[in-house]
């Protein structure tokens, strides 16, 4: 990529399934008030890019039976888990905000990188974007897995730590990871995240050296 670095906002799975209602909550493991948190300051987030005048695009996931392949359906059969986010219920609808006409949505039907919607990496190349802010659900499955595949493709990362959160791991853990392997800036919203970095490097020194649970 070459010319003026770019960021854009990118908002992973910020649905009802994974931010309210009992779903939500029987899933998650630790501070019950802590998605409702993250899906708040994920909304504030999409305001701040807004207002800088940079691309907001968001990701959906679909979660339905049909698209899934054989072995998403066998784990659900022997683990008793119940689809998400079915196509037009309430569970996939967006959780606090809406995008706004000319903003992207990116669909994941039934899987974690959002670069398996092939749409995305050629709407990033063609709008020159660089650098990817990350916020949503969760850090350690679909953030992660899109964090994975943007690094491997090129893409400077930051990933808002209070705009986002773990369903299996410590926060802590996951965050350290990215850091670490993907060279992405762990930070927070209050710190300025949308400037594309000029020396991209980890953050782990700002992060916790030891394991904690998730806030």
């Amino acid at each position: 990529m070459t010319g003026t670095p770019r960021s854009a906002l990118l908002v992973v799975d910020l649905q009802n399934d994974f931010c309210a209602g009992p779903l939500a909550a029987a899933r998650y493991p630790g501070d019950p008030e802590r998605p409702a948190r993250v899906a708040a300051n994920s909304v504030r987030a999409v305001e701040l890019a807004r207002a800088a005048g940079l691309d907001v695009l968001f990701v959906r996931f679909l979660g339905d039976p049909v698209h899934q392949g054989p072995a998403w359906r066998r784990r659900d059969a022997l683990l008793g888990k119940q689809p998400k986010c079915l196509e037009g219920s309430w569970g996939a609808e967006f959780h606090g905000v809406r995008p706004r006409p000319g903003e992207e949505v990116f669909t994941k039907r039934a899987v974690l990188d959002a670069f398996l919607d092939e749409r995305l990496e050629p709407y990033l190349r063609r709008r020159g974007i660089d650098h990817l802010v990350l916020v949503g659900l969760f850090a350690d499955v679909c953030v992660d897995s899109t964090a994975r595949t943007a690094f491997q493709r090129g893409f400077h990362l930051t990933v808002l730590r209070d705009c986002t959160t773990a369903l299996h791991l410590a926060d802590a853990d996951i965050l350290r990871f990215m850091a670490r392997v993907y060279g992405a800036r762990v930070t927070d919203l209050a710190d300025g995240p949308f400037v594309s970095p000029s020396l991209p490097g980890p953050a782990a020194a700002s992060l916790p050296s030891e394991p904690v649970a998730p806030q």
